[in-house]
């Protein structure tokens, strides 16, 4: 295991090993775009984490788990204290896991089991004993978690990508207007480019953002004034 501090810059794969696991307490930090030879189960003990990839955004809140194939490009956004855990995994010598980005609902048993493999000595032996075991089991877990959709596909059209992904977007027919293009063509451009269409895609961007606002302990009035709700009880019962 690996103890971060803040501001270390750390590279896992220089260590040449199956599995490398860290630990560390960080607050606004943001690691800016950046890809790893090993593949990354990324979790938290508490706060939430932004994961930006290419073409896709990702909300990640405690008791979930995301997988971050090896080189894939990544960028990771933490706001607030946020205890962040990492296993790294040789996907050449466990090639077991998914060859796309995947967020996992996590049970108490596979939280444990993460837990203790990101804390896990570097020097551990994963293929004998009673970490070959763990290891195992971990796999094992990890393949039967249930997966959350907390994975956004964003638009690539040059038409469609001039808002900033931190505001509401806007109505569909403020949409239209803004860009030029009718509701029916930007529909049909977002079930293309994110197999949804805009209302469903708009509706989607309010749950992820109401999972990183209710993580930083936001107000449930808060949120749903935010998120352009009209009443508190409209956005819980949207959530």
């Amino acid at each position: 295991m690996v103890w971060l501090e803040a501001k270390a810059i750390f590279d896992p794969d220089e260590l040449g090993l199956p599995i490398v696991g860290i630990a560390a307490v960080l607050a606004e930090h943001d690691s800016g775009e950046h890809q790893h030879n090993m593949g990354q189960l990324l979790f938290i003990r508490n706060g939430c984490i932004r994961i930006t990839l290419s073409g896709r955004l990702c909300m990640l809140p405690p008791v979930r788990v995301a997988w971050i194939p090896a080189k894939t490009k990544h960028r990771v956004e933490m706001k607030g204290v946020t205890g962040y855990r990492s296993v790294y995994i040789d996907t050449a010598r466990i090639p077991s896991l998914a060859n796309e980005i995947e967020v996992l609902e996590a049970n108490p048993l596979l939280c444990e089991i993460l837990e203790r493999i990101a804390l896990s000595r570097l020097d551990t032996d994963w293929q004998r004993g009673a970490a070959s075991h763990l290891l195992a089991l971990g796999l094992d877990e990890i393949h039967n978690a249930p997966r959350e959709p907390v994975i956004l596909r964003l638009p690539t059209d040059r038409r469609l990508i001039n808002f900033n992904e931190n505001e509401l977007p806007p109505t569909l027919k403020e949409f239209s207007s803004t860009v030029g293009a009718s509701e029916k063509t930007i529909s049909r451009i977002f079930i293309r480019e994110t197999g949804l269409n805009y209302q469903q895609w708009r509706q989607q961007w309010r749950f992820l953002k109401a999972v990183e606002l209710l993580s930083q302990h936001k107000s449930v009035f808060s949120v749903a004034s935010a998120l352009g709700f009209s009443s508190d009880s409209e956005f819980v019962f949207f959530f």
